[in-house]
């Protein structure tokens, strides 16, 4: 009698994978600005066409580390669970398979441990892919919350402001006098770029209801 055991180690990981996707690398400081810089306006006149560099809000926002703080410890700890569990799986059926191979069980007991070690990676799985989807959910929930805080700020920025529309974009290769940034923005007038004024807003205002709490 011969058993194979298909121990699926990937879904281990699968909980950071997931995190990883969308997590940002929030000690990247080598675009952001002194404090003084970013409290300034833009110079940006009404009824402008502006944009707002999201790969700096998001880098630089303090809710955004924030939440990404708190997650990313419910994902650590998760994680260590899983790898807990795995091990403990891993150790079962090399004693299974050690003692089976040596014959010190007879047919029976073999067939019987190989079916509860068989449900025991079934449970496993199981396990990973349940806390797996609790950190999909985790990271949907926070950049929801994200999401909804910088619209709902931009949204009262520009109310005072009166720009004619505000374009989102990503990156930042500065060229000849021209800012060259990633899609849908090719190219912009530095004077349009309102990401130093959103970003003192937005931080302002959550320090703000941290203090109110």
């Amino acid at each position: 009698m011969k058993n194979t055991f298909h121990f699926l180690g990937a879904l281990a990981v699968s909980a950071v994978v997931a995190f990883g996707a969308v997590s940002c690398n929030n000690t990247n400081s080598e675009g952001a600005q002194n404090t003084a810089t970013a409290a300034s306006d833009s110079l940006a006149a009404k009824g402008s066409i502006v944009y707002i560099d999201m790969t700096r809000v998001m880098a630089e926002y303090d809710m955004a580390n924030d939440l990404r703080a708190v997650v990313e410890t419910k994902v650590q700890n998760i994680q260590a669970e899983i790898t807990r569990r795995e091990n403990k799986l891993a150790t079962a059926v090399n004693k299974y398979q050690e003692d089976y191979q040596k014959g010190l069980m007879t047919r029976t007991k073999a067939e019987v441990e190989a079916q509860k070690i068989q449900q025991q990676e079934i449970d496993f799985q199981n396990y990973a892919n349940q806390k797996n989807n609790e950190i999909n959910e985790e990271l949907l929930v926070m950049n929801n919350q994200i999401n909804d805080a910088i619209a709902t700020f931009v949204a009262k920025y520009n109310a005072e402001k009166q720009y004619a529309m505000i374009l989102v974009s990503q990156g930042d290769v500065p060229g000849d006098g021209i800012v060259t940034i990633g899609t849908p923005v090719i190219a912009a007038d530095p004077s349009l770029d309102i990401t130093d004024a959103v970003l003192a807003g937005l931080n302002e205002e959550y320090i703000a209801s941290k203090n109110a709490k």
